[in-house]
Formats: structure tokens, C-alpha cells, sequence
């Protein structure tokens, strides 16, 4: 089945929660969308999802506790093999005045769009019942007929398969031609015989933790205003500050190859365009390749991401990459880069009702496993901003990656961005050169 994954969508709240009205929600959504309900079983050659029965169903989970320990606890319980795709948990405060509310689900079946959404709806289902508002039958009701949503792959527009078969032929002749380097562990490489070996911060076993970088609603405003000035996204921003610092963990100051993997996402792309209430994946990622040096521009990075994936999209490449999704398993590498930004934009945070505040809301993709034996691979960062707030997760395994080298990095990446926020010189003209002059494109 390959690698899974899934979206860990957390928020911290503030006051009283009822919960018979926050389970009756979960309930809600999750009857309207039988994927939610769900479980991964073999099929034939492959694998299906099969309907769980109603005693097999999701409910949402209770407990009393600490939210940095219920935080690590969730983000490090894998969604059990043969078991729901979903799961929700409410961890309060002893004097019940604060929350954590987590609400993980596989990426089988949802996308950030779609998993943002979902949360968004669950909590437009919880103030209407506290606000007086009943619950319908066809609301929490397992439906006997469920509606399931069409693959994404069954949504794109039609193609020759002979373009298909070219597009992969090019795909993997560049990735032949110019292999990434990746970002090597700091942690001591696990034994020949499998024991793991100590890490940097004196732990033997492996687990996920997640580093945050954020900017204030002044700071984030200033990097848009940078970006709309310089013709660029954002996103190329945080990916031009990501390499810069990719690069800087490896030895010299000469010229790297390195890649840079951006998803695409196709809801708005398709006709009719598929809302984000759809539970279903539906983004497809982009791969360049660019030789980055240590005296490589910034500004000129961040306009040589913008122009490739720019033309990427204008070509209508996305329909292609995602028609090559069944030939990443057997050829990994086309997948394969130094740095990963999975770039939510501007999103909404959730509509609560009176006496309930949302302190913070975050979404962070964990894997299933991780291989410190590889001695390296990609950084992730998830880019999202919640009410006008940048936020950047660096989520990493511990037996990889220490604690310590990735608030490095983070750092890194954080004084990249401060400098794209920092005004001009007076009097100093504007930026001209070409997207090459500093980083070649591959």
C-alpha cells in the first residue's frame, strides 16, 4: 500500500465545551462522509475501502490532561491498520477552561483543502447545536445508500496516453540527469544489526516532534507586500528561504543540485472545480531542480521557484503528474527533493460560538514510518496561514533529525524570511537581474 500518512489537525480553545454537543458533530460529519467511516482493506492485487460497521464507526474521545502531552501522544498514535481513517480527541484542563481538540485523518482520503474543511464544518455543526439547533436524522444518520465521492482520477480532463507515456519518459530522463542531493541526518546511523544508535539529544528511540516557526499578522503583511512587489508568490519566498538553508547543511560553498517540491492543487483546476467539502485527495505536486550555491541570491531563488512552477501549471503539466501517480512506487525519486513545502495559503480558522475562542490552530502531516537508516532525506515544512498569521511546521522524526539541527534550521529559515519583510535602502534601485543570475535552472 506504500507509504501512509496523515493530517493532524489540532486547535487550543478557551472556555466551556459541551461535549455531548461536540460528539454529536463529530458524529454529523462523519455519517455524511462514508470515507470518514472507513477502513483500508486488500483487494485483489490492491487495496479497497469497506464501510465500518455502527459499532465500528469513529467516535470522538474524552480525557482529562496536559496539551503538550496530549499534543505529542496524537501526533505520534498512528490511525491503526484495518481501523478508522479518522479520529477525534478532546483533551481538557481539570477545571475544564481549556482544550485540545485533535482531529487526525489518513491522507487515502482527504487533502489539507479537505481536511480544513472538515474541521471548519465540524465545528459549524457544534455551534448550531449548542446554539439551539437539533441535529436532523440525516445529519448523524449512517445513511443506507452512501454517496461516495468520485477519484480525483476519474476527474481530469481526457488525454492521449501516448502524451501520458511521454511526459513520464521525460519525467524520469531528468530526474536521471540531474539527481537532488538531500539533507543528511545528524543522528548517529542506526548498528548493522538494527539496534538504533543514540541521538544527538541522548535519545535511542525515535519519535515525531514538530518544530514551529510564525510570523505576527505585521510581518506577514510585509512578506506579501514583498512578494506582490517582486513578482513573486509567497510560497516562492518560503521556498527560496528553504533551500537556503537546505544548502547550507552541506559541505562547500560551490553549486549543489538541489529540488524543491511543491504540491499543486487541483480543485480549482478542474471543471467543474471540486469543493473542498469532497472528501478526497486532490493535490499533485510539482519537482524542479535548480544548482544552488552558498552565495546564491535569495530574491533570485525565489524568482526561478515562481517561474518553474508558474510554467508548470500554465502548461497543464498538474493533469500529467497526477496521471504518473501509480509510477512513484516503483520510481521514487520522481517525488524525490531536498526540501518539501505543502503550502495551505490563506485559510479560514473555525467559527465558534459565544464563549468558546480558538487560541491557535495548526495542521502538520505525520508519516507512518520513518527510515533512519537512509543516513538522509528531505526537510518538510507546512505552510499555512490561519486568520492572517503565517505558520511553518517542521515536523521530524527524532532518530533522523535531532530536535536541536531543526530549530537550527528553522531559525535559518525564519531570518530568510525577515530579511524578504526588512524595507530597501533609501535610494536603492530595484532589483533587475534575471531569475539565473545566481541560481541556474535545471
Amino acid at each position: 500500500m506504500g507509504q501512509r500518512s496523515r493530517a493532524v489537525l489540532s486547535c487550543t480553545l478557551r472556555g466551556r465545551v459541551d461535549v455531548e454537543a461536540l460528539s454529536a458533530a463529530f458524529d454529523a460529519v462523519t455519517g455524511q462522509n462514508p470515507t470518514l467511516r472507513s477502513c483500508i482493506v486488500p483487494d485483489g492485487p490492491g487495496y479497497a475501502l469497506r464501510l465500518l460497521g455502527e459499532d465500528e464507526r469513529p467516535r470522538l474521545v474524552t480525557r482529562t490532561g496536559d496539551e503538550d502531552e496530549a499534543y505529542a501522544a496524537e501526533l505520534n498514535t498512528p490511525l491503526p491498520v484495518g481501523g478508522p481513517l479518522t479520529r477525534a480527541v478532546l483533551v481538557s484542563s481539570p477545571d475544564g477552561g481549556r482544550h485540545l481538540f485533535v482531529l487526525l485523518v489518513d491522507h487515502t482520503v482527504i487533502d489539507g483543502h479537505s481536511s480544513i474543511a472538515l474541521h471548519n464544518a465540524l465545528w459549524d455543526h457544534y455551534r448550531a447545536l449548542v446554539g439551539g439547533e437539533r441535529a436532523t436524522a440525516a445529519d448523524a444518520a449512517v445513511p443506507e445508500a452512501p454517496q461516495w465521492p468520485r477519484p480525483v482520477s476519474g476527474l481530469l480532463p481526457a488525454a492521449d496516453e501516448g502524451d501520458t507515456a511521454a511526459y513520464l519518459d521525460s519525467r524520469l530522463a531528468e530526474m536521471r540527469r540531474h539527481p537532488v542531493e538531500l539533507v543528511p541526518y545528524d543522528v548517529r546511523r542506526p548498528s548493522p544489526t538494527g539496534v538504533a544508535g543514540q541521538g544527538a539529544d541522548g535519545s535511542a528511540d525515535g519519535h515525531i516532534e514538530v518544530c514551529r516557526l510564525t510570523l505576527d499578522t505585521e510581518r506577514t503583511t510585509r512578506l506579501r507586500r514583498t512578494a506582490r512587489q517582486s513578482g513573486v508568490s509567497v510560497h516562492s519566498l518560503i521556498g527560496a528561504a528553504l533551500l537556503a538553508a537546505a544548502r547550507r547543511r552541506l559541505d562547500g560553498d560551490g553549486p549543489r543540485t538541489l529540488g524543491c517540491l511543491s504540491p499543486v492543487d487541483l480543485r480549482s483546476r478542474l471543471s467543474p472545480p471540486l469543493p473542498a467539502s469532497v472528501m478526497v485527495p486532490a493535490v499533485t505536486t510539482h519537482l524542479q531542480t535548480l544548482e544552488v550555491s552558498g552565495s546564491s541570491d535569495p530574491l533570485d531563488l525565489a524568482r526561478a521557484v515562481h517561474a518553474r512552477l508558474s510554467d508548470f501549471i500554465a502548461r497543464g503539466d498538474q493533469f500529467h503528474e497526477m496521471r504518473i501517480t501509480p509510477e512513484i512506487p516503483r520510481n521514487p525519486a520522481l517525488q524525490l527533493a531536498t526540501v518539501i513545502a505543502t503550502n495551505m495559503g490563506v485559510v479560514p480558522g473555525p467559527r465558534l460560538p459565544s464563549g468558546l475562542q480558538a487560541v491557535d490552530v495548526r495542521l502538520v502531516p505525520a508519516r507512518e514510518q520513518y527510515f533512519p537508516q537512509a543516513g538522509r532525506s528531505p526537510v518538510m515544512a507546512c505552510v499555512v496561514s490561519f486568520e492572517g498569521r503565517l505558520s511553518i511546521e517542521f515536523p521530524h522524526y527524532t532518530a533522523c533529525f535531532s530536535p536541536s539541527f531543526i530549530q537550527a534550521f528553522r531559525d535559518d529559515v525564519l531570518d530568510g524570511l525577515l530579511a524578504f519583510t526588512r524595507p530597501a535602502r533609501p535610494g536603492t534601485p530595484p532589483r533587475t537581474a534575471p531569475a539565473h543570475a545566481h541560481a541556474r535552472l535545471l
